[in-house]
């Protein structure tokens, strides 16, 4: 029988990559509210006319749907074929952590160096991931 437990974290950042997608539309119906931008500023994305604040969301988003597919994989990867270990178990939610620190930084006080450096924690925790898979693979 697979063991769940590589699943959670899973689950743990698929609920970070929605809540973010929920912060999308009440910055940007807020900021069409308090009259920063119009509706029509969005119609093919987002214009230059486009405060940071109400872009960083919709980046976070996407932050959050580019490298994290490589976890979704390799954790899918442990469940079906490699059976987790605690060690993937405990990296993948350092990188759920990590990812969700990232997170932190990006949408409040986003200073690019300690963004930069969680950023690439988090990739080095998700190449010790697959380095651990592809091991347990071989075996």
């Amino acid at each position: 029988m697979n063991n769940p437990s590589i699943l959670y974290p899973v689950f743990a950042l698929a609920a970070l990559t929605g809540m973010v997608l929920l912060l999308i539309p009440f910055t940007r119906v807020r900021a069409v509210l308090r009259r920063e931008v119009r509706a029509a500023d969005f119609r093919l994305g987002e214009s230059a006319a486009v405060p940071d604040a109400v872009r960083i969301p919709n980046r976070n988003y996407m932050n959050l749907l580019e490298l994290p597919m490589l976890f979704y994989v390799v954790c899918l990867v442990f469940y079906v074929a490699a059976q987790p270990t605690p060690a993937a178990v405990w990296l993948a939610w350092a990188y759920v952590g990590l990812r969700a620190l990232h997170s932190a930084v990006h949408l409040t006080y986003n200073h690019v160096l300690h963004r930069l450096g969680v950023f690439a924690a988090s990739n080095v925790v998700l190449v010790a991931l697959w380095i651990l898979a592809a091991a347990r693979l071989v075996r």
